[in-house]
């Protein structure tokens, strides 16, 4: 579906296009939240996202999946955006009410907020491979493709960076311990 559903954008057609949108917006929305750090700036991406793939469609292989090639440009636009501010803002908390959630609800989502900062204070060389590889499914071939990297360096990003996140994480359960 995906193939024929390029070739109808490449001949002009707006709802192809917007058929893919549909298709690829919320699993660009969350990559860019995590690469960008910010909701404003990642949906600049995004945006921006789209508009260079229907621009630049007719360039694209149909011999390569779509996939890799769609989130490089994603990637690359979340880079241009972070340089271009040159600062790094992070997410706020996002459990402003926890009462709404049972003890057992509250203690899963403190370890997944724990992960996602641990996961947030990676550097970017780390940071990116983990959040392509774990939290979208992509593969290490399709991920070092998007990144236009070497598989080997990015089997080491991979592995230095699952590191950092064990030795983070350990770090934040020792100060939960320590503090009660």
């Amino acid at each position: 579906m995906e193939k024929e559903t390029i070739f109808r954008i490449k001949e002009g057609d707006k709802e192809a296009f917007e058929q893919l949108y549909n298709e690829y917006i919320e699993y660009a929305l969350r990559t860019a939240i995590a690469i960008t750090r910010n909701k404003p700036d990642a949906l600049d991406a995004v945006q921006e996202t789209f508009i260079r793939v229907y621009r630049n469609i007719i360039f694209y292989d149909e011999e390569r999946p779509f996939k890799p090639w769609f989130f490089r440009i994603l990637v690359n636009e979340c880079h241009r955006i972070m340089k271009k501010k040159s600062k790094v803002i992070f997410i706020d908390k996002y459990l402003a009410n926890s009462s709404m959630y049972s003890k057992e609800d509250s203690y899963s989502f403190e370890e997944y907020e724990d992960l996602y900062d641990a996961i947030q204070g990676l550097k970017d060389i780390n940071r990116i491979p983990i959040i392509l590889k774990y939290l979208d499914g992509f593969t290490e071939k399709e991920i070092a493709e998007i990144l236009d990297i070497n598989i080997n360096t990015l089997k080491s990003r991979l592995y230095k960076g699952r590191e950092r996140l064990k030795e983070a994480l350990l770090n934040i359960k020792e100060r939960r311990i320590k503090n009660g």
